[in-house]
């Protein structure tokens, strides 16, 4: 799960918000005419065609900026994933294949053996060892502040990851864990080369640095501030890659990426800005993919004190905003409503989906009601004569709307929400473990996706202690019945019993809003006419995307 990743990017507010006041209970009649038409969930495209044709060079457009770094968990972006292959493999639909490992599963309950794919080299032909992988997964497993050492949790702590075959490790965990296999899948599961990852020490996977993984596509170089050229690995063990230099530019502002895309001086980029939607879709040089996801718009309390952490006010500012309206103004149609923050497709691939579908349609559906809104105001027991201040980082239209429609969705049952733009560094700070950031700030804006499937390792992040994971419990959330549900899902190898616990968990926390969902965003993907076979779903964050791209 990524939580810049619940990433973010957000622009400062304008005069021009005054069409964002639409966007509450009081919606006008010329707004509903006017709605950007939607997408039928079913027409959503995964992934598209094989590519059939080699291809010199793919200039690919990073949305995000410059990252910070190539190390899967270090930072989230679309370059990783093509060059640290995982030792298993999220497809386009949410499903999971063989990668690294030829196998890679329980062969009891608390017992999960990999078995890595013989002949798999890195991209200097050095084999992949046993070795490699110890330390690739024990850089999460002992590290806390690993993005990933949620999933490592429930391993031994003591001998817990060993070396058990020429081919082979094993790892003994402390109870069942139904989530492990799935995080695997992800970065989490990424291969790095022991000898050189601790040659470079904490220049690894920078743009000082060195970095030497087993994917598709291995780094050729990183210019700062411009771009990062990658280069086909002829020797993957998966079959060499159509596109032999596949370059990222930074490009983080939403109409120069929307001019270069139109004119084909980029050829392709995901997460499009939703107001390029009627550019991208006549457009000649390229066309618009939407895909299947797991992001969502959300916001939520920062700190377990003021009025964002009373439940009541959180439910309240929910009942003031109109779900439809904003998926038509904010993402122009390109998202659809969601009843918590854990999205359907997060289990579309569980041999469960089934219950898991069941226990979300009985949900609520988000609707909107004032009246209700200002009772649970009154009720809440608030000051309301004391802002909340809502922090956003600045730079993005999307989240600039969203801000204003949470300042206005407030004032309209009593509220005030004063808006705090902070620049990247200082936004980033607000997630980190240290609470100063997040002392003067009620609300927090962002969006947050999981990049493999399944359904826990979202809520886990909110709704835990942070020693079971929970680093973003900033309210000090505590349910015994919701905690239980979470570790009795978590920790029940059937995949139908683990759905029943979730399910029971979910019933608990969605009414406490943690998370207030505002909308389920889809994955978009603008891809130049002369090529094809892209993942266009969420999958994208995670697995080697860019392996199948090609010529028509």
């Amino acid at each position: 799960m990524n939580n810049f990743g619940h990433r973010a990017t957000v622009k400062a507010l304008s005069t021009g918000v005054v069409a964002l006041l639409l966007l509450t209970a009081c919606t006008s009649r010329a707004a509903e005419q006017t709605a950007a038409p939607t997408i039928d969930p079913d027409s959503l495209v995964t992934s598209l065609a094989a590519g059939k044709t080699a291809v010199d060079e793919v200039t690919w457009a990073l949305v995000e900026g410059e990252p910070r770094s190539l190390v899967p968990g270090a930072d989230y972006n679309f370059i990783q994933p093509n060059l640290c292959d995982s030792l298993l493999r999220v497809q386009p639909d949410f499903t999971i294949d063989a990668g690294i490992a030829e196998r890679a599963d329980w062969v009891d309950p608390v017992t999960f053996v990999i078995d890595i794919r013989p002949g798999v080299t890195f991209w200097d032909g050095s084999p992949v060892t046993p070795g490699d992988v110890v330390y690739s997964l024990q850089r999460h497993h002992l590290d806390v502040t690993s993005a990933f050492f949620g999933a490592f949790v429930l391993v031994a702590p003591e001998g817990g990851i060993e070396i058990t075959g020429e081919n082979q490790v094993t790892i003994h965990f402390a109870a069942p864990d139904s989530t492990f296999r799935d995080a695997l899948s992800g970065g989490a599961g990424a291969v790095l080369s022991k000898t050189v990852s601790e040659e470079q020490g904490p220049a690894l996977g920078t743009s000082g640095g060195d970095l030497l993984c087993a994917g598709p596509y291995k780094l050729e170089s990183w210019t700062p501030g411009s771009e990062i050229v990658t280069v086909a690995n002829a020797d993957y063990w998966d079959g060499a890659p159509l596109v032999q230099k596949l370059t990222f530019k930074f490009i983080p502002d939403g109409t120069t990426l929307t001019n270069a895309l139109l004119e084909g001086d980029v050829d392709g980029a995901f997460n499009v800005a939703p107001g390029g939607r009627d550019a991208f879709e006549s457009s000649d040089q390229g066309r618009l993919v939407v895909g299947p996801s797991t992001a969502s718009f959300s916001f939520g309390p920062a700190r377990d004190t003021g009025a964002g952490a009373n439940p009541k006010i959180r439910q309240a500012l929910s009942l003031a905003i109109d779900r439809e309206q904003y998926i038509s103004t904010v993402l122009n149609g390109l998202g659809q409503p969601q009843s918590t923050f854990v999205a359907p497709f997060s289990w579309s691939g569980s041999p469960a989906a089934d219950a898991y579908q069941a226990g979300y349609d009985a949900l609520e559906q988000p609707e909107t009601d004032l009246d209700a809104a200002k009772k649970l105001v009154q009720e809440s027991g608030e000051d309301t004569a004391v802002p909340l201040r809502l922090a956003i980082p600045a730079g993005n239209k999307e989240f600039s709307q969203t801000a204003a429609i949470i300042q206005n969705a407030a004032q309209q049952i009593g509220l005030t929400v004063e808006i705090d733009e902070r620049q990247a560094a200082d936004f980033a700070a607000i997630f980190l473990p240290d609470p100063g950031p997040r002392e003067n700030i009620d609300l927090v804006a962002t969006t947050g996706y999981t990049e493999t499937p399944g359904v826990l390792a979202y809520p886990q992040l909110f709704l835990l202690s942070p020693d079971l994971g929970g680093i973003f419990n900033w309210t000090g959330y505590a349910n015994p019945e919701v905690t239980g549900a979470l570790q009795a899902a978590r920790t029940t190898p059937d995949p139908f019993g683990a759905a029943e616990a979730y399910t029971a968990a979910q019933e608990g926390f969605a009414p406490d809003m943690l998370q207030v969902t505002l909308a389920g965003a889809f994955h978009t993907t603008f891809l130049n006419n002369r090529l094809t076979g892209a993942v266009t779903s969420v999958a994208a964050y995670a697995s080697p995307w860019a392996l199948h791209l090609g010529g028509e």
